[in-house]
């Protein structure tokens, strides 16, 4: 488990790396040029990790159901190898969706020069294009979907699994605990794929309210990577009593 948690935060720091320091530098010194290179380079880190990322929460799914559903096999079913082999299987595939999009992209010729985003992102910078993007939006918004689509299906079977395993619990700390060792993940799941289905879909068919998506991006690019290490820490019971102490109250004694 600590394994994947270690690559998540490790993609969640690339993500974060990649955008923010250029939204810092726009914000304090209003250095809002960027290289046509470090454009395409920002873009394509920024959708492959992103893409990485999605497929890494699909295997985290699977490893609480493995733990929950087949608590003695744990040790047996995800070895060090499996971890190994499936955290390769998400980076190459990460890398496989987008790249080539992403590469196709940069050699179309562009009539504009200011992009009305807060950073290069897919559909902004490809409306500055002279040619008719129609047919490149649209097997952008296809890879968009299978990125969502099929780490989306693999939680929601794992999750279907989990709940049915956890109904036949007769206990109720033993369901509590059940469910409470999925929390953080199913919290983390939902922000990000929330975020991603609007953001996506939303800039596809051209929202005429570009501020509804530069708010959505943000909360991928910045509070979605900074809350996951919160929603997991939160499972440290140290973590926890540090929190207990530190803001724990007098108690008010009746006269």
């Amino acid at each position: 488990m600590y394994i994947f948690i270690g690559n998540l935060s490790l993609t969640d720091i690339i993500i974060t790396t990649t955008v923010l320091p250029k939204i810092i530098s726009v914000g304090l010194l209003n250095d809002i040029a960027i290289s046509f290179s470090g454009c395409f380079m920002q873009q394509s880190t920024y959708l492959t990790f992103q893409s990485i990322e999605g497929f890494l929460l699909a295997i985290m799914g699977y490893d609480r159901y493995v733990a929950i559903c087949n608590p003695l096999r744990y040790n047996d079913i995800i070895t060090l190898k499996i971890c190994a082999v499936l955290i390769m299987f998400a980076c190459i595939t990460g890398v496989v969706v987008i790249l080539p999009i992403t590469m196709y992209a940069s050699t179309l010729p562009y009539c504009r020069k200011h992009i009305m985003f807060w950073f290069c992102d897919f559909p902004p910078v490809i409306a500055l294009s002279c040619l008719d993007t129609t047919s490149l939006l649209l097997l952008a918004l296809v890879n968009a979907l299978f990125v969502i689509m099929i780490p989306g299906c693999v939680i929601i079977w794992t999750y279907s699994k989990i709940i049915l395993t956890v109904c036949k619990i007769k206990s109720v700390d033993g369901r509590k605990k059940a469910f409470s060792t999925c929390s953080s993940h199913l919290t983390v799941v939902i922000l990000f794929y929330g975020a991603h289905l609007i953001v996506y879909i939303s800039s596809t068919v051209n929202n005429d309210n570009p501020s509804v998506l530069i708010l959505i991006s943000i909360i991928n690019c910045i509070l979605t990577p900074f809350a996951n290490p919160i929603i997991y820490s939160f499972r440290n019971k140290e973590l926890k009593t540090a929190i207990q102490k530190h803001f724990r109250f007098p108690r008010l004694h009746p006269l």
